[in-house]
């Protein structure tokens, strides 16, 4: 994939994809307090580090040069 696709790629992700991502991550949080009752704030918090890393793994490969000079 040439680095032109690949910026325009990474901004539809960036603009589109991490919005529903973070409304996926909360609504889990949500979900996990309906179910389980409200946790204590490092494990919240634990959790929100967690989604916050796996989201860039599968994506990884695109963002990986996008700064970098044509």
């Amino acid at each position: 994939m040439d680095l032109k696709t690949r910026k325009r790629l990474s901004v539809l992700v960036l603009v589109l994809g991490l919005p529903a991502y973070v409304i996926v991550a909360v609504t889990l949080v949500n979900w996990m307090d309906a179910q389980w009752g409200r946790q204590p704030i490092w494990i919240e918090l634990l959790v929100y580090i967690g989604l916050g890393i796996i989201w860039i793994i599968p994506l990884k490969r695109l963002f990986t040069g996008i700064g970098r000079d044509e």
